[in-house]
C-alpha cells in the first residue's frame, strides 16, 4: 500500500481555439509516420467545429465529478490535469504539483484498453516528465487499465440500452451492432492485448444487453501510411458491407473511447453517419460513458484500490497487471 498525496488525470489533449489546431497536430505527428495529406484532412475536420475539440472540457467535467465523488468517500486528494499533446501538458502538471509539494502521485489515464498509445506511452511520458523535472523524490504510480472493471462495463451497458429506446421492436430485431475503437497498427498485436480485450468486452456487453443480436468489432480514425497494415475493417467500409448483406439498421457503439470527443464527433457522427444515410441505412450512435455515475464510481473504486489496498474488482476475467514487455512497440529511428 502506498501513501498518495495527489492524483494526476492524463489524457490525449486537443485544441481549444482555431490557432491551436496546426501546432496540436504537429505534436500528435511528432515521431510518427503520418502522411501530410492526412494531417491536412484532420485540420479541415477541426475547422468544421470551429477549431475546438471538446476533449479538454470533457476531462474537466470528469475531474469535477471525480472530486465530488471522492469527497463523498472522505478522500480529499487534489486532482491535477495533464495532456500528452496539448495544454495543459503532462510536464506542466508535474511541475505544478511538484511546486505544490506533492511527491507521491497516482496517475489516472483516460484509456480503458491495453495498447501502446493507450497505456505504455503514457507511462513513458510520465517517466520523461519526471526525468526532465530532475525530481528524484517524485514517485508516480498508475491506475490499471479498467477495460473489465464493473464501473466502466455497467456504464456501457446502460448507454447501449439507451440506444434501443428510439428503435421500434420490429426494426430492432433486424438491427446490427457495430462496436468501434481507434485503429492501431496490426504489428502492435504481438505485444498489445488491445484487440482481444475489445473483442471480449464487446462479447460480454452483447451477452448482458442483447444476446440474440449480431455484432461486429470495427475500427476508425486510422492515421498511418497506407503501406502499414492497421486493424480493419474501417467503420465506413463496414457500412458498405452491411448494405450488401441487406442490413437496414445499425447501432454504432464506440467502446474504445470514454468521451464524445472529436474522433467520435467527426468519424462517427459526421462521416459514418452521412455515409450510412446515403446508403439508406438507419443509424443510432451510442453515447460514450462520459460522466455516467457508474463510470465515475468505478474510477473512484480504482483510486481507492490503490489508496487502501481494496480487493481489485472485475466483472469478468482477471484484474489487469501490466508486465514489463506488454504494450511495447518497435521504435522508429529518430528523424534528423
Amino acid at each position: 500500500m502506498t501513501e498518495f498525496d495527489s492524483i494526476l488525470l492524463t489524457s490525449f489533449g486537443g485544441p481549444e481555439a482555431p490557432e491551436d489546431v496546426e501546432p496540436f497536430l504537429r505534436n500528435v505527428a511528432n515521431g510518427r509516420d503520418i502522411p501530410a495529406e492526412r494531417l491536412e484532412e484532420v485540420q479541415a475536420q477541426y475547422g468544421l467545429f470551429g477549431g475546438v475539440s471538446p476533449i479538454n472540457q470533457q476531462n474537466r467535467d470528469l475531474i469535477a465529478a471525480l472530486e465530488k465523488k471522492l469527497r463523498s468517500r472522505d478522500i480529499e486528494l487534489p486532482i491535477y490535469f495533464g495532456n500528452r499533446n496539448w495544454e495543459p501538458y503532462i510536464s506542466d502538471a508535474l511541475h505544478n504539483l511538484y511546486d505544490d509539494g506533492k511527491r507521491r502521485v497516482l496517475a489516472l489515464v483516460t484509456s480503458a484498453f491495453g495498447s501502446y498509445s493507450g497505456c505504455r506511452q503514457y507511462q513513458e511520458d510520465l517517466d520523461l516528465g519526471v526525468k526532465n523535472l530532475g525530481a528524484d523524490d517524485l514517485f508516480i504510480d498508475k491506475v490499471r487499465p479498467f477495460w473489465n472493471h464493473p464501473g466502466f462495463f455497467e456504464a456501457m451497458v446502460q448507454r447501449l440500452k439507451s440506444s434501443f429506446s428510439g428503435i421500434d421492436s420490429s426494426t430492432l430485431q433486424e438491427t446490427r451492432l457495430a462496436f468501434t475503437a481507434h485503429s492501431v497498427p496490426v504489428a502492435w498485436m504481438e505485444t498489445n492485448p488491445y484487440q482481444w480485450q475489445l473483442t471480449e468486452f464487446a462479447s460480454r456487453l452483447v451477452d448482458a444487453v442483447a444476446p440474440d443480436m449480431q455484432w461486429d468489432l470495427v475500427f476508425q480514425s486510422r492515421s498511418g501510411p497506407p503501406s502499414v497494415p492497421w486493424l480493419e475493417p474501417d467503420i465506413v467500409d463496414h457500412l458498405d458491407s452491411l448494405t450488401l448483406q441487406g442490413v437496414k439498421s445499425v447501432i454504432i457503439t464506440p467502446i474504445g473511447f470514454v468521451s464524445d470527443h472529436m474522433e467520435v464527433m467527426f468519424d462517427l457522427d459526421t462521416e459514418a453517419m452521412d455515409h450510412a444515410l446515403a446508403l439508406g441505412m438507419k443509424v443510432t450512435r451510442t453515447p460514450t460513458v462520459g460522466v455516467h455515475p457508474d463510470f465515475v464510481s468505478g474510477l473512484c473504486q480504482l483510486i481507492e484500490e490503490k489508496l487502501t489496498g481494496q480487493t481489485p474488482l472485475v466483472v469478468f476475467g482477471e484484474p489487469w497487471v501490466c508486465q514489463p514487455g506488454c504494450c511495447s512497440v518497435a521504435k522508429r529511428p529518430a528523424s534528423r
